[in-house]
Protein backbone atom coordinates (compact mmCIF):
# COMPACT_ATOMS: atom_id res chain seq x y z
CA UNK A 1 0.00 0.00 0.00
CA UNK A 2 0.88 3.74 -0.59
CA UNK A 3 1.44 5.26 2.84
CA UNK A 4 3.03 9.22 2.79
CA UNK A 5 3.96 10.19 5.92
CA UNK A 6 3.56 13.56 7.67
CA UNK A 7 6.16 14.87 9.68
CA UNK A 8 6.06 18.10 11.54
CA UNK A 9 8.17 19.77 13.48
CA UNK A 10 8.30 18.20 16.96
CA UNK A 11 11.60 16.57 18.68
CA UNK A 12 9.78 13.45 17.92
CA UNK A 13 10.47 13.97 14.16
CA UNK A 14 14.08 11.72 14.53
CA UNK A 15 11.28 8.49 15.21
CA UNK A 16 9.71 8.92 12.21
CA UNK A 17 12.71 7.39 10.34
CA UNK A 18 12.11 4.17 12.33
CA UNK A 19 8.19 4.53 11.69
CA UNK A 20 8.94 5.05 7.89
CA UNK A 21 11.60 1.82 8.10
CA UNK A 22 8.74 -0.25 10.36
CA UNK A 23 6.10 0.43 7.80
CA UNK A 24 8.39 -0.83 5.19
CA UNK A 25 8.77 -3.85 6.79
CA UNK A 26 5.06 -4.33 6.52
CA UNK A 27 5.14 -4.39 2.78
CA UNK A 28 4.46 -0.28 1.99
CA UNK A 29 5.78 2.03 0.01
CA UNK A 30 6.38 4.89 1.77
CA UNK A 31 6.59 8.56 0.53
CA UNK A 32 7.56 11.56 3.33
CA UNK A 33 6.55 14.83 3.69
CA UNK A 34 7.74 17.37 5.91
CA UNK A 35 6.93 20.69 7.15
CA UNK A 36 9.36 23.46 7.42
CA UNK A 37 9.81 22.87 11.31
CA UNK A 38 10.51 19.47 10.50
CA UNK A 39 13.52 20.05 9.28
CA UNK A 40 15.17 21.39 11.87
CA UNK A 41 14.89 18.02 13.63
CA UNK A 42 15.57 16.07 10.17
CA UNK A 43 16.32 16.01 6.87
CA UNK A 44 14.91 15.25 3.38
CA UNK A 45 18.08 12.94 2.43
CA UNK A 46 17.59 11.13 6.09
CA UNK A 47 14.12 9.62 4.47
CA UNK A 48 14.70 9.86 0.47
CA UNK A 49 17.51 7.08 1.50
CA UNK A 50 15.32 5.29 3.92
CA UNK A 51 12.29 5.04 1.30
CA UNK A 52 14.09 5.02 -1.56
CA UNK A 53 11.59 8.22 -2.79
CA UNK A 54 11.36 11.80 -3.54
CA UNK A 55 10.21 13.85 -0.20
CA UNK A 56 8.22 16.80 -0.66
CA UNK A 57 9.05 19.96 1.67
CA UNK A 58 7.66 23.34 -0.37
CA UNK A 59 4.16 23.10 -1.45
CA UNK A 60 5.37 23.89 -5.17
CA UNK A 61 8.15 20.56 -5.04
CA UNK A 62 7.52 18.89 -8.32
CA UNK A 63 9.68 15.73 -8.46
CA UNK A 64 8.19 14.81 -11.84
CA UNK A 65 8.24 18.47 -13.49
CA UNK A 66 5.22 19.98 -14.85
CA UNK A 67 3.05 17.53 -12.52
CA UNK A 68 1.24 18.49 -9.46
CA UNK A 69 2.87 17.09 -6.57
CA UNK A 70 0.39 17.98 -4.01
CA UNK A 71 -2.35 16.46 -6.18
CA UNK A 72 -0.51 13.05 -7.52
CA UNK A 73 0.86 12.47 -4.38
CA UNK A 74 -2.89 13.02 -2.59
CA UNK A 75 -4.77 10.86 -5.26
CA UNK A 76 -2.18 7.73 -5.51
CA UNK A 77 -2.14 7.27 -1.31
CA UNK A 78 -4.13 4.39 0.41
CA UNK A 79 -3.50 6.43 3.81
CA UNK A 80 -1.90 9.38 4.79
CA UNK A 81 -0.20 9.42 8.12
CA UNK A 82 1.09 12.91 10.24
CA UNK A 83 3.45 11.33 13.03
CA UNK A 84 4.64 13.78 14.91
CA UNK A 85 1.72 15.88 14.55
CA UNK A 86 2.51 19.15 16.44
CA UNK A 87 -0.25 21.08 17.78
CA UNK A 88 0.09 23.87 14.86
CA UNK A 89 -0.44 21.27 12.13
CA UNK A 90 -3.25 19.67 13.99
CA UNK A 91 -4.91 22.73 14.69
CA UNK A 92 -4.32 23.50 10.61
CA UNK A 93 -5.29 20.76 9.43
CA UNK A 94 -9.14 20.92 11.99
CA UNK A 95 -9.61 24.37 10.31
CA UNK A 96 -8.89 23.31 6.68
CA UNK A 97 -6.18 25.34 6.19
CA UNK A 98 -3.29 24.52 3.59
CA UNK A 99 -0.30 26.97 3.38
CA UNK A 100 2.16 24.14 3.01
CA UNK A 101 2.56 21.14 1.34
CA UNK A 102 2.02 18.73 3.96
CA UNK A 103 -1.27 20.60 4.81
CA UNK A 104 -2.06 20.97 1.37
CA UNK A 105 -1.57 17.99 0.28
CA UNK A 106 -3.99 16.11 3.32
CA UNK A 107 -6.73 18.87 1.71
CA UNK A 108 -6.58 17.74 -1.74
CA UNK A 109 -6.79 13.57 -0.23
CA UNK A 110 -9.34 11.58 -0.05
CA UNK A 111 -8.09 8.46 1.73
CA UNK A 112 -7.71 7.90 5.10
CA UNK A 113 -5.76 9.69 7.80
CA UNK A 114 -3.93 8.66 10.54
CA UNK A 115 -2.43 11.57 13.01
CA UNK A 116 -0.18 10.77 16.28
CA UNK A 117 0.04 13.96 18.13
CA UNK A 118 3.32 14.92 19.78
CA UNK A 119 3.95 18.51 21.80
CA UNK A 120 4.26 19.73 25.01
CA UNK A 121 1.82 18.52 27.81
CA UNK A 122 -0.21 21.68 28.32
CA UNK A 123 -0.45 22.44 24.39
CA UNK A 124 -2.19 19.12 24.19
CA UNK A 125 -4.47 19.89 27.18
CA UNK A 126 -5.19 22.99 25.23
CA UNK A 127 -8.84 23.52 24.34
CA UNK A 128 -8.14 25.15 21.39
CA UNK A 129 -6.20 21.41 20.23
CA UNK A 130 -8.61 19.35 22.22
CA UNK A 131 -11.19 20.97 19.89
CA UNK A 132 -9.13 20.42 17.10
CA UNK A 133 -9.29 16.86 17.36
CA UNK A 134 -12.49 16.45 18.28
CA UNK A 135 -13.57 18.01 15.32
CA UNK A 136 -10.54 15.74 13.39
CA UNK A 137 -12.43 12.40 15.17
CA UNK A 138 -15.77 13.31 13.54
CA UNK A 139 -14.07 13.36 9.95
CA UNK A 140 -13.13 9.86 10.39
CA UNK A 141 -9.86 10.95 11.12
CA UNK A 142 -7.95 7.54 13.46
CA UNK A 143 -6.29 9.68 16.34
CA UNK A 144 -3.19 7.55 17.85
CA UNK A 145 -3.25 9.32 21.37
CA UNK A 146 0.05 10.49 23.29
CA UNK A 147 1.27 8.60 26.15
CA UNK A 148 2.09 10.30 29.60
CA UNK A 149 5.66 10.58 30.66
CA UNK A 150 8.21 12.97 30.72
CA UNK A 151 8.70 15.21 27.51
CA UNK A 152 11.61 17.01 26.15
CA UNK A 153 11.02 20.76 27.99
CA UNK A 154 11.55 18.35 31.38
CA UNK A 155 7.91 18.46 32.13
CA UNK A 156 5.76 15.58 33.06
CA UNK A 157 2.41 14.89 31.35
CA UNK A 158 0.18 13.59 28.18
CA UNK A 159 2.15 14.58 25.17
CA UNK A 160 4.71 11.37 24.08
CA UNK A 161 4.56 10.14 20.41
CA UNK A 162 2.90 6.95 21.24
CA UNK A 163 5.10 3.85 20.71
CA UNK A 164 5.63 3.33 16.83
CA UNK A 165 4.70 -0.05 17.87
CA UNK A 166 0.98 1.36 17.97
CA UNK A 167 1.08 3.65 15.62
CA UNK A 168 1.94 0.80 13.37
CA UNK A 169 -1.37 -1.03 14.87
CA UNK A 170 -3.54 1.80 13.78
CA UNK A 171 -2.22 2.30 10.67
CA UNK A 172 -2.49 -0.98 9.61
CA UNK A 173 -5.81 -1.14 11.13
CA UNK A 174 -7.05 1.65 9.42
CA UNK A 175 -6.01 0.13 5.55
CA UNK A 176 -7.85 -3.43 6.95
CA UNK A 177 -11.27 -1.16 7.48
CA UNK A 178 -9.89 0.71 4.21
CA UNK A 179 -10.48 -2.57 2.30
CA UNK A 180 -14.03 -3.85 4.03
CA UNK A 181 -15.94 -2.93 1.08
CA UNK A 182 -12.96 -3.15 -2.03
CA UNK A 183 -14.83 -4.07 -4.73
CA UNK A 184 -18.83 -3.56 -3.61
CA UNK A 185 -21.55 -1.83 -5.18
CA UNK A 186 -22.68 0.29 -2.04
CA UNK A 187 -26.61 2.27 -3.50
CA UNK A 188 -27.50 4.84 -0.78
CA UNK A 189 -30.57 6.70 -0.62
CA UNK A 190 -30.96 10.03 1.09
CA UNK A 191 -32.79 13.20 1.71
CA UNK A 192 -36.49 13.81 2.17
CA UNK A 193 -38.69 13.19 -0.88
CA UNK A 194 -41.30 16.32 -1.67
CA UNK A 195 -44.70 15.69 -2.88
CA UNK A 196 -46.38 18.75 -5.08
CA UNK A 197 -49.59 19.86 -4.07
CA UNK A 198 -48.95 22.48 -6.67
CA UNK A 199 -46.76 23.61 -8.75
CA UNK A 200 -45.32 25.72 -6.14
CA UNK A 201 -46.00 23.83 -2.98
CA UNK A 202 -45.12 20.43 -1.38
CA UNK A 203 -45.29 18.41 1.43
CA UNK A 204 -41.97 17.57 2.69
CA UNK A 205 -40.04 16.68 6.45
CA UNK A 206 -37.22 17.53 8.08
CA UNK A 207 -34.06 15.22 5.95
CA UNK A 208 -31.17 16.57 5.94
CA UNK A 209 -29.57 14.36 3.71
CA UNK A 210 -26.47 14.50 6.43
CA UNK A 211 -27.22 11.01 7.48
CA UNK A 212 -27.04 9.57 3.82
CA UNK A 213 -24.07 11.75 2.83
CA UNK A 214 -21.76 10.64 5.57
CA UNK A 215 -22.48 6.97 5.19
CA UNK A 216 -21.59 7.77 1.44
CA UNK A 217 -18.40 8.86 2.78
CA UNK A 218 -18.26 5.61 5.08
CA UNK A 219 -18.07 3.56 1.95
CA UNK A 220 -15.91 5.65 -0.27
CA UNK A 221 -13.23 5.61 2.66
CA UNK A 222 -14.23 1.67 2.69
CA UNK A 223 -13.32 1.01 -0.66
CA UNK A 224 -16.86 0.94 -2.04
CA UNK A 225 -18.27 2.12 -5.46
CA UNK A 226 -20.75 4.64 -4.50
CA UNK A 227 -24.23 5.87 -5.67
CA UNK A 228 -26.44 8.09 -3.84
CA UNK A 229 -30.22 8.43 -5.16
CA UNK A 230 -31.14 11.85 -3.28
CA UNK A 231 -33.97 13.75 -2.93
CA UNK A 232 -33.64 18.01 -2.99
CA UNK A 233 -30.86 18.65 0.03
CA UNK A 234 -29.01 21.47 -0.07
CA UNK A 235 -25.88 19.39 0.99
CA UNK A 236 -22.83 18.25 -0.84
CA UNK A 237 -22.33 14.91 -1.12
CA UNK A 238 -18.37 13.15 -2.00
CA UNK A 239 -17.10 13.94 -5.65
CA UNK A 240 -16.00 10.24 -5.65
CA UNK A 241 -19.51 8.87 -5.77
CA UNK A 242 -22.43 9.03 -8.06
CA UNK A 243 -25.21 11.13 -7.74
CA UNK A 244 -28.97 10.45 -8.96
CA UNK A 245 -31.16 13.69 -7.74
CA UNK A 246 -34.88 12.69 -7.84
CA UNK A 247 -37.64 14.91 -6.70
CA UNK A 248 -40.99 12.76 -5.42
CA UNK A 249 -41.06 9.11 -3.99
CA UNK A 250 -42.26 7.68 -7.39
CA UNK A 251 -38.89 8.72 -9.20
CA UNK A 252 -37.20 7.98 -6.01
CA UNK A 253 -38.27 4.54 -6.23
CA UNK A 254 -37.68 3.89 -9.93
CA UNK A 255 -33.89 5.25 -9.68
CA UNK A 256 -33.02 2.89 -6.70
CA UNK A 257 -34.89 0.11 -8.51
CA UNK A 258 -32.46 0.84 -11.76
CA UNK A 259 -29.24 1.94 -9.97
CA UNK A 260 -29.86 -1.19 -7.41
CA UNK A 261 -28.97 -3.76 -9.73
CA UNK A 262 -25.96 -6.17 -9.45
CA UNK A 263 -25.50 -3.71 -5.61
CA UNK A 264 -23.77 -5.70 -2.98
CA UNK A 265 -25.49 -3.75 -0.44
CA UNK A 266 -28.48 -0.75 -0.50
CA UNK A 267 -28.98 1.55 2.49
CA UNK A 268 -32.19 3.50 2.68
CA UNK A 269 -31.33 6.27 4.80
CA UNK A 270 -33.92 8.50 2.85
CA UNK A 271 -36.43 9.90 4.88
CA UNK A 272 -39.60 9.45 2.06
CA UNK A 273 -43.13 10.73 2.46
CA UNK A 274 -45.39 7.89 3.64
CA UNK A 275 -48.44 9.95 1.21
CA UNK A 276 -48.50 12.26 -1.65
CA UNK A 277 -51.35 14.44 -2.55
CA UNK A 278 -53.61 12.42 -4.64
CA UNK A 279 -54.67 15.46 -7.38
CA UNK A 280 -51.88 17.60 -7.53
CA UNK A 281 -53.09 20.81 -8.93
CA UNK A 282 -51.77 22.36 -12.22
CA UNK A 283 -49.87 25.72 -11.93
CA UNK A 284 -50.89 27.88 -8.33
CA UNK A 285 -53.89 26.75 -5.88
CA UNK A 286 -55.41 30.60 -5.07
CA UNK A 287 -56.23 31.17 -1.42
CA UNK A 288 -59.74 31.63 -0.68
CA UNK A 289 -62.10 31.65 1.86
CA UNK A 290 -63.24 28.12 2.08
CA UNK A 291 -61.18 25.13 4.17
CA UNK A 292 -59.99 22.89 1.75
CA UNK A 293 -59.27 19.29 1.92
CA UNK A 294 -56.10 17.40 0.61
CA UNK A 295 -56.84 13.76 -0.50
CA UNK A 296 -53.51 11.62 0.23
CA UNK A 297 -52.32 8.46 -1.13
CA UNK A 298 -49.85 6.48 0.03
CA UNK A 299 -46.52 6.30 -1.20
CA UNK A 300 -44.89 3.09 -2.38
CA UNK A 301 -42.60 1.35 0.49
CA UNK A 302 -39.02 1.92 -1.70
CA UNK A 303 -36.49 -0.11 0.41
CA UNK A 304 -39.21 -3.06 0.81
CA UNK A 305 -39.34 -3.13 -3.08
CA UNK A 306 -35.78 -3.31 -3.52
CA UNK A 307 -35.47 -6.17 -0.94
CA UNK A 308 -38.29 -8.26 -3.06
CA UNK A 309 -36.41 -7.27 -6.31
CA UNK A 310 -32.96 -8.13 -5.17
CA UNK A 311 -33.01 -10.65 -2.51
CA UNK A 312 -29.16 -11.59 -2.84
CA UNK A 313 -28.56 -7.89 -1.65
CA UNK A 314 -27.87 -6.99 1.61
CA UNK A 315 -30.71 -4.30 2.33
CA UNK A 316 -30.67 -2.46 5.11
CA UNK A 317 -33.36 0.03 5.84
CA UNK A 318 -33.45 2.91 8.52
CA UNK A 319 -36.49 3.80 11.05
CA UNK A 320 -36.75 7.55 12.47
CA UNK A 321 -38.78 7.15 15.56
CA UNK A 322 -39.72 9.50 18.00
CA UNK A 323 -39.13 7.11 20.93
CA UNK A 324 -36.26 4.59 21.71
CA UNK A 325 -38.86 1.54 21.54
CA UNK A 326 -37.15 -0.92 19.22
CA UNK A 327 -40.58 -2.83 18.81
CA UNK A 328 -41.61 -0.70 15.71
CA UNK A 329 -38.42 -0.71 14.08
CA UNK A 330 -38.46 -5.11 14.69
CA UNK A 331 -41.53 -5.35 13.05
CA UNK A 332 -40.61 -2.94 9.64
CA UNK A 333 -37.84 -5.32 9.35
CA UNK A 334 -39.77 -8.44 9.00
CA UNK A 335 -42.54 -6.71 6.98
CA UNK A 336 -40.10 -5.24 4.38
CA UNK A 337 -37.84 -8.33 4.66
CA UNK A 338 -34.89 -6.40 5.24
CA UNK A 339 -31.37 -7.81 6.14
CA UNK A 340 -31.34 -5.19 9.12
CA UNK A 341 -32.82 -1.67 9.93
CA UNK A 342 -30.95 0.94 11.95
CA UNK A 343 -33.26 2.90 14.15
CA UNK A 344 -32.64 6.72 15.63
CA UNK A 345 -34.55 8.07 18.16
CA UNK A 346 -35.05 11.51 16.17
CA UNK A 347 -36.71 13.18 20.17
CA UNK A 348 -33.47 12.65 21.29
CA UNK A 349 -31.86 16.12 21.69
CA UNK A 350 -29.08 16.51 19.40
CA UNK A 351 -29.80 13.84 17.24
CA UNK A 352 -31.81 12.65 14.23
CA UNK A 353 -33.05 14.98 11.70
CA UNK A 354 -30.08 17.89 10.71
CA UNK A 355 -27.90 17.35 13.49
CA UNK A 356 -24.77 16.64 13.61
CA UNK A 357 -24.74 13.76 15.49
CA UNK A 358 -26.81 10.28 15.20
CA UNK A 359 -27.42 7.27 18.22
CA UNK A 360 -28.33 4.26 16.09
CA UNK A 361 -29.86 0.59 17.25
CA UNK A 362 -28.56 -1.81 14.21
CA UNK A 363 -31.37 -4.46 14.26
CA UNK A 364 -30.93 -7.74 12.60
CA UNK A 365 -33.07 -11.07 12.91
CA UNK A 366 -32.22 -13.66 15.41
CA UNK A 367 -29.46 -11.70 16.81
CA UNK A 368 -29.44 -9.24 19.79
CA UNK A 369 -29.68 -5.21 18.80
CA UNK A 370 -26.47 -3.63 18.90
CA UNK A 371 -25.83 -0.20 19.97
CA UNK A 372 -23.55 2.83 18.07
CA UNK A 373 -23.98 5.42 21.02
CA UNK A 374 -23.97 9.14 20.20
CA UNK A 375 -21.37 9.55 18.06
CA UNK A 376 -21.01 12.36 14.72
CA UNK A 377 -22.98 11.04 11.64
CA UNK A 378 -19.99 9.98 10.15
CA UNK A 379 -18.74 7.92 13.09
CA UNK A 380 -22.51 5.97 13.25
CA UNK A 381 -21.52 5.33 9.19
CA UNK A 382 -18.26 3.76 9.80
CA UNK A 383 -19.59 2.22 12.63
CA UNK A 384 -23.17 0.63 10.81
CA UNK A 385 -20.74 -0.39 7.79
CA UNK A 386 -17.92 -2.16 9.75
CA UNK A 387 -21.06 -4.03 11.20
CA UNK A 388 -22.39 -5.24 7.79
CA UNK A 389 -19.22 -5.99 6.19
CA UNK A 390 -18.40 -8.17 9.12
Amino acid sequence: MNIVLGVSGSIAAYRAADLARELMRQGHTIRACLTDAAQQFVTPTLFETLTGNPCLIDAFDEPETGRMAHIDWARQADLILVAPATANTINKLAAGIGDDMLTTLVLAATCPLVVAPAMNPQMYANEITQRSLKTLSARAVAIVEPQEGDVACGEHGQGKLAPNSQIVDTVQAVLASSRLLAGKRVVITSGPTQEPIDEVRFLSNRSSGKMGSAIARAALLMGAEVTIVSGPVQIAYPLQAKVVRVGDAVQMLEATINESAGADIVIGAAAVADYRPADPVAGKMRRGKDNITLTLVPNPDIIAQVARSYPSACVVGFAAEPTSDLSVAMEKLVRKGLFAIAANDVSAPGTGFDAEDNDIALIRRDVAPVMSGRRSKLACALWLLDNLAR
